[in-house]
């Protein structure tokens, strides 16, 4: 049976580039599964159904939340986001090390349910060059930016709800990415991650105390 993977959470205000980190942390070569979200927000230039999100009605996005069949969700800037259930439960089963690229609010709720959890959040060097970021993309009106970093505000209040938080430098993202992926690889030693190995010291340690006593009396 193969060893439970880690889960990994990766939040961040918009426009601070954790869907670049993702991509280049998918490019280090470990046994990394991105779990991709739900949404009921219009695709953008370049995105894929099924690759980038799954792009939904309101309504199925709601009829969903009734089935319970998200491991978190949000409302943002009037849309919904999710993170379905099911695909990263058997994932982790499957020994894979799950990426969830998620909003802060949602890190906190997969932490009540998954409290091995990893969260990380990531941010741009600063709120100015987060808001030129922004702007720069030219796909958002005016009044969308600044519900951004409206929210980004707010986002910056729970930051310490989270594990780690990685700056991610202009033109960076790589080094960023590998730093999660050291991250990630030093878990592995966390004591709760070897639960089976201390089950098996505490059982040999028994085993030699009984043995001990049955050849030398108490």
């Amino acid at each position: 049976m193969a060893e439970k993977g880690s889960l990994v959470v990766i939040s961040g205000f918009s426009g601070a580039g954790k869907g670049t980190v993702v991509k280049e942390l998918e490019k280090l070569g470990g046994n990394y599964w991105t779990s991709v979200s739900m949404t009921t927000r219009r695709p953008r230039p370049g995105e894929e159904e099924g690759l980038s999100y799954y792009f939904v009605t309101r309504e199925e996005f709601e009829k969903t939340i009734e089935e319970n069949g998200f491991l978190e969700y949000a409302a943002f800037v009037d849309n919904y986001y999710g993170t379905p259930r099911k695909y990263v439960e058997e994932k982790l089963a499957e020994g894979r090390d799950v990426i969830l690229e998620i909003e802060s609010n949602g890190g906190s709720q997969v932490k009540t349910f998954f409290p091995e959890a990893i969260l990380i959040f990531i941010t741009a060097p600063s709120a100015g060059e987060l808001a030129q970021r922004l702007r720069g993309r030219g796909t958002e009106a005016a009044s969308v930016v600044e519900g951004r970093l409206r929210k980004a505000r707010e986002e910056s209040f729970i930051i310490d709800q989270y594990d780690y938080l990685l700056v991610n430098e202009n033109g960076k993202a790589r080094e960023c990415a590998e730093q999660i992926h050291e991250i990630i690889r030093k878990d592995r030693y966390a004591p709760r991650r070897q639960q089976a190995f201390i089950r098996k010291l505490q059982d040999g340690f028994a085993e030699l105390i009984e043995r001990h006593l049955q050849e030398n009396g108490p």
